[in-house]
């Protein structure tokens, strides 16, 4: 296994990574926080994976060993902030929503991280105020810990169209329909549909970023039919899937998965 890189500063500057680039396993002293203007970015820790589109943020503690993963080309802005700043008192990675004006925020501080002006200064207080008022998102996929569990987490992974009842899955791993239900809820923390809802609405923001056609997407992730996926990604991220193409501008606000 390879040793894990320990940076003590978390550095804040504008980064580019190609699709499907990666970043691999490493920690800072600092929290930060990561925001890809462009294309979809996802964190994963030994907890889960964590993904965001141009709508999110996500908040990394200090500490924490996380790797990044680029779907779509990248326009990625680091922002590291000392230990003693935290504005959302979070002590694991945790989802934000981006509003227009602290997207605006985040893209203008990352932009010359030498700048020691008092302008700069202004705005990373203004910056900090906004993410103390940023709604926290559940776009979170948690690693499951029992086995039989992690086995029907593959299958779901490897096909997310898979429409098994939680009953056929439970059959299929060798074990019953209720110790699933009570394996959801106790080691992910969600209910069997939530938990799939997560992933494939996971498997359709690294599509998109693909430049796949929404009709496709709704196809591969097992919604019924497009119009059922549009109103599912609207409800979770308060956009159009189709706002998530290469090139296109989605327009925050804050949404919510049901």
């Amino acid at each position: 296994m390879s040793p894990i890189r320990h940076q003590s500063t978390a550095p804040t500057r504008v980064q580019l990574l190609a699709a499907g680039a990666s970043v691999d396993a490493h920690r800072h002293d600092d929290h930060q926080i990561v925001y890809a203007t462009r294309g979809v970015l996802a964190i994963t820790t030994d907890a889960g994976t964590w993904v965001a589109p141009a709508t999110r943020a996500i908040w990394i503690p200090a500490g924490t060993v996380h790797a990044h993963r680029a779907y779509g080309q990248l326009d990625l802005h680091t922002l590291g902030l000392p230990v003693q700043d935290n504005p959302l008192g979070l002590d694991k990675p945790t989802i934000l929503t981006v509003s227009p004006l602290l997207r605006e925020l985040i893209v203008a501080y990352t932009h010359d991280p030498d700048d020691t002006s008092p302008q700069r200064h202004r705005l990373r207080a203004v910056l900090l105020d906004q993410l103390r008022c940023s709604p926290q998102q559940p776009v979170h996929l948690p690693t499951p810990t029992d086995a039989r569990l992690a086995d029907v987490c593959a299958i779901l992974h490897r096909c997310p169209a898979d429409n098994r009842s939680l009953a056929a899955l439970a059959a299929h791993v060798g074990t019953s329909e209720r110790t699933l239900t009570r394996l959801f809820r106790t080691d992910l923390g969600m209910t069997f549909p939530q938990w799939r809802t997560q992933l494939r609405l996971y498997h359709a923001l690294r599509l998109l970023a693909e430049n796949t056609p929404v009709t496709t997407v709704a196809h591969r992730c097992g919604w019924a039919s497009p119009s059922a996926f549009i109103d599912v990604f609207r409800r979770a991220f308060g956009h159009t899937p189709g706002a998530e193409r290469p090139g296109a501008q989605p327009r925050p606000r804050a949404g919510r998965l049901h």
